[in-house]
């Protein structure tokens, strides 16, 4: 009998190993590698020669090239300032006041979440170019291209980012400091400064390096409305797409990888810290009437949401205008894609590369996830493969795409022949997004009790009937939310993908940046709308299913 059980166990630990190691290779693979092969190209020379950093002095004694540098910290710190600041106060009116339409105001502050950050900048274009409707009833007499114009992009692009995390922080709070502070006659901006932001002061610095990442990394705003203003992302598109010189785009990939890592290493080192704080003890915070304060946070809430849906709006206009801002005539042509751009083609094939990375990640993330929580030994290998499974929050998206070149573009590379098809599209995707995947993951296989799969062995269940019976089951919500955000953000992306999709399999996001070249803005606009449209559809089923497994959840509880 004992000999039998440890038969048994030896064959899970196999399976177990057989797994893991899948996983493992998989993703070095498909990160490790192409890493590799990104740093080693920015020593090399054209013709394949170590010349050390040469290239490196090569780009910094360009006038134009290194003023990039300059020009991307500058826009990133302002837009970064400007999105945690708003973010913070965002967040705040939701979590800390009694303000009224909480729920709208949360939905509507995601509504950049679900389009290209190219569209945008062409929503700024229609409120604030040359005639814009802003504009032309002179509220705005700024040049818009350049600067400024990407400054605002990258506002909107991560502000929600910054209100996400904060929201989250703030939700939860012990109500007793808060009534120590109310006993002892603390008045509220004291209580502010004293005890709300010492208690979020990890997730200040965190949402900083996040914001400041994304605009720095961002290169769909600066490509539509950056005119003459060059930043890195714009610079590595030049140097590989139109000069073909890749040891210089390998150098500017490396750049753009700084604030990414530093991020990274000021994430790792403040996430021990980050704990819970709320302890047995705690007791829930009891937000007290405030007028003024109320009044203050709605109007703050309400002039946010009016620009967010004024911006929807513009593109709606445009999208269904004749010839925007010259004929505002009700219109469907713009809708006729024109096959040059893409065509209506290039958003169904966005619909399968987003249902693709969809389901294959949600797939892929969640078994590597359940190997790094509950496969028993092998502590090695799960060390390696958690820090891999940090690494792509690293990663800029235009780095994934430029690393993808060099290494499976390679003759030598057995895997050549996936470059230019749907197959590589997905894969930069889940690499780009694989990190909160996990981590959702991984936090759901957590919170489940480790003797599911102990009472499953001593009664010889094999272990993948434990998985698909127990695990996934009672993990089905975080399930839903990894297929959702990896679908929203295929659908949107473009820095991942400008340099890999080919020319017979172009996608939506890449479809409205041509568009745009050619001067096709209703078009490009049109296609945006459509992207919108799927991804609040997606959305909206998620939280449908959602709340359909939490009320049969709840009532087989009230049963129990």
């Amino acid at each position: 009998m004992i000999s039998a059980v440890r038969q048994r166990l030896s064959g899970f630990r196999l399976w177990q190993f057989l797994v893991l190691v899948a996983c493992l290779f998989v993703l070095t693979a498909v990160l490790v590698l192409p890493l590799f092969s990104l740093f080693s190209k920015a020593f090399l020379n054209k013709s394949g020669a170590f010349v050390g950093l040469e290239n490196y002095i090569k780009y910094f004694k360009s006038p134009t090239l290194s003023t990039s540098i300059v020009n991307t910290v500058e826009i990133s710190l302002w837009s970064t300032v400007v999105s945690v600041v708003s973010g913070f106060l965002y967040a705040f009116a939701l979590a800390r006041t009694r303000i009224i339409g909480k729920g709208f105001f949360k939905y509507t502050a995601m509504i950049p979440i679900f389009i290209p950050t190219v569209i945008h900048a062409l929503g700024l274009v229609y409120m604030f170019g040359k005639q814009g409707i802003l504009t032309r009833a002179g509220l705005f007499p700024f040049e818009l291209y350049g600067r400024l114009g990407i400054i605002i992009s990258e506002i909107i692009f991560t502000f929600p980012q910054a209100f996400l995390m904060f929201f989250v922080a703030l939700e939860f709070a012990d109500g007793r400091l808060y009534e120590a502070a109310d006993s002892m006659g603390i008045p509220p901006l004291k209580k502010l400064l004293r005890i709300t932001l010492p208690e979020i002061k990890y997730t200040v610095i965190h949402a900083f390096f996040v914001c400041f990442t994304l605009a720095f990394t961002d290169f769909g705003a600066p490509k539509i409305i950056g005119g003459s203003f060059n930043v890195l992302a714009t610079d590595i598109y030049k140097q590989v797409a139109g000069q073909f010189n890749f040891n210089m785009g390998a150098v500017v990939g490396t750049l753009l990888l700084i604030p990414a890592v530093l991020s990274f290493i000021v994430d790792r080192l403040i996430s021990s810290k980050n704990a819970g704080t709320i302890n047995a003890k705690a007791t829930k915070l009891v937000i007290k009437k405030s007028k003024a304060r109320d009044i203050f946070f709605f109007g703050f809430c309400s002039a946010v949401t009016l620009f967010f849906l004024f911006l929807t709006t513009t593109l709606f206009i445009g999208g269904l205008s004749e010839n925007y801002p010259y004929n505002l005539s009700f219109t469907l042509k713009n809708f006729q894609f024109d096959r040059s751009a893409g065509g209506i083609d290039s958003y169904f094939n966005s619909l399968r590369m987003a249902l693709s990375t969809a389901t294959f990640g949600t797939v892929f993330v969640f078994i590597y996830a359940y190997m790094m929580e509950k496969a028993s030994g092998f502590n090695g290998l799960r060390k390696y493969g958690k820090l891999l499974s940090v690494l792509p929050l690293a990663l800029p998206g235009m780095v994934i795409g430029i690393s993808f070149i060099f290494f499976f573009n390679s003759k030598d590379n057995p895997l050549n022949f996936i470059y230019g098809t749907l197959a590589i599209l997905v894969i930069s995707n889940i690499l780009h997004y694989f990190s909160v995947p996990f981590l959702t993951a991984s936090g759901c296989l957590k919170k489940l009790d480790k003797e599911f799969e102990s009472v499953g062995d001593s009664m010889d269940v094999p272990r993948w009937k434990t998985f698909l019976r127990v695990s996934v089951p009672l993990s089905l919500p975080a399930i839903l939310e990894i297929c959702m955000y990896l679908f929203v953000n295929a659908m949107v992306t473009v820095s991942a993908v400008v340099f890999l999709y080919g020319a017979k399999f172009k996608i939506a996001s890449i479809a409205i940046t041509h568009m745009e070249e050619a001067g096709n803005f209703g078009q490009a606009t049109a296609m945006s709308l459509l992207i919108l449209l799927i991804n609040v559809l997606v959305r909206i089923l998620y939280e449908t299913a959602v709340g359909v497994i939490r009320r049969k959840t709840s009532r087989k509880e009230g049963v129990v």
